[in-house]
């Protein structure tokens, strides 16, 4: 949680004050640096503070429920009391990954948690305590945490209040002025909001360096079932699109993403992998992220059961495969029982196991057959190839190893110089 507040001050949310005037070099005009000057804001009322303390609290806790990475937690593990070092999910706070494969952490938060939407599973439209910031609010707090290396970047989004456009324009105001007036060149995700105009959607794919809005459910009367006041063709799917158009003329270069809550209407895994690989087919998404539905106090759906945590797991390694490996739809649906649901197994050693009726030999396969191996990858796969053609051969698990395989995940499944692993009943 970010630093308490005292009485007097705080040094979490406090801008930073102008550094103290210092006597000029004694060195020739042309030797001295030139000043880098940074937007400074004279330090406000401690009253002002306070309050955008409680609005970072309030809006970063109702954000969390947003995901932006895999290892997103909308309920952290519990920490001992009074810890305040070595808490690795604070509220506000969660890491990401940039396209050029750096992590990042960022200021996750709510615009606002007013919303006219009627999602059934979502606390925001049953929260008491309403909160909003100011497009100034927003960036004092940010940029000061970002000053003092608790966040890198950027993760927004918002509840509906009054109507889609105008909550719209307060959200894209903020990430304006942050760029223009603050001068943060880095990370910024935006959430567009179901509804948005097609000119909102330029702009903000102009400032922002990811983009998402969430399909939520895998069709339209499922989405209809948790959310009825949402149009999953107009306000979720046309918006996508124009996303995707925007994306293609150098618009937020990390791409579009998109967000299901799992077993919230009810659908089954099939439904969840068809409505993924149409968007990957259709959007050109980055990538999809899940967040198995978690029933809460005081919502519509408060005493449903939720969506145990394994089901999130298993689509996502299931979305692994269709997206890196580039599995076909079609072989995955091999791993789905009679109702169209994962079992709580690796999806690939599930299909490896229906796949291979023998051991295979890696000197032998072809890239395809490699890659249904668990624990040989794309780059371990090409490995392999590369080794085969300059005359090499894989003899033995230390050289399977060097190729970047997880060689116990690889051994039952492999015969290397005429000897097979164990696990024989796998194939009986």
């Amino acid at each position: 949680m970010l630093p308490a507040l005292s009485p007097a001050c705080s040094p979490s949310l406090l801008p930073l004050a102008p550094p103290a005037p210092t006597k000029p070099a004694d060195t020739p005009s042309s030797l001295s640096p030139t000043p880098i000057v940074l937007p400074y804001l004279p330090l406000p009322p401690i009253t002002y503070i306070m309050g955008l303390h409680e609005k970072v609290r309030i809006l970063s806790d109702a954000g969390k429920y947003d995901i932006c990475a895999s290892t997103s937690c909308a309920n952290p593990p519990a920490v001992r009391p009074n810890a305040s070092i070595g808490n690795v999910m604070p509220p506000g706070v969660c890491h990401s990954f940039t396209p050029d494969g750096r992590c990042v952490s960022l200021f996750k938060v709510l615009y606002t948690n007013a919303c006219s939407m009627d999602c059934t599973y979502c606390t925001n439209p049953t929260c008491h305590r309403k909160e909003s910031f100011q497009p100034k609010e927003l960036c004092d707090a940010f940029m000061s945490l970002y000053m003092r290396n608790y966040v890198e970047g950027m993760f927004l989004s918002s509840g509906i209040a009054r109507d889609p456009e105008r909550t719209m324009d307060d959200i894209l105001e903020a990430i304006e002025l942050l760029r223009n007036k603050y001068r943060f060149g880095g990370y910024v995700h935006l959430k567009i909001l179901p509804g948005a105009n097609l000119d909102q959607i330029k702009r903000a794919t102009a400032i922002a360096d990811r983009v998402s809005i969430n399909v939520e459910a895998p069709s339209s009367s499922l989405l209809s079932s948790i959310a009825s006041n949402k149009e999953y063709g107009n306000d979720i799917l046309l918006r996508q699109r124009w996303i995707k158009e925007s994306i293609k003329k150098g618009g937020a270069p990390a791409g579009q993403t998109t967000q299901f809550v799992v077993g919230a209407a009810g659908e089954n895994d099939r439904e969840i992998i068809d409505r993924l690989w149409m968007e990957y087919r259709d959007m050109k998404l980055k990538r999809g992220y899940f967040s198995a539905f978690n029933p809460i106090k005081e919502t519509p759906m408060e005493k449903e059961d939720g969506t145990p945590l394994w089901r999130e797991h298993r689509l996502y390694q299931t979305d692994w495969l269709l997206r890196v490996y580039k599995f076909p739809r079609r072989e995955v649906y091999g791993v789905l029982d009679d109702d169209g649901m994962l079992e709580n197994m690796d999806p690939k050693l599930a299909l490896a196991r229906r796949t291979f009726d023998r051991p295979v030999d890696p000197n032998e396969a072809d890239y395809r057959s490699l890659l249904r191996i668990p624990g040989i990858g794309p780059t371990s796969a090409s490995r392999i190839l590369e080794h085969r053609k300059r005359g090499g051969r894989i003899e033995n698990i230390r050289t399977l190893k060097s190729m970047g395989a997880v060689a116990n995940r690889a051994r039952p499944f492999l015969m290397l110089n005429g000897w097979q692993a164990s696990m024989e009943r796998w194939w009986s």
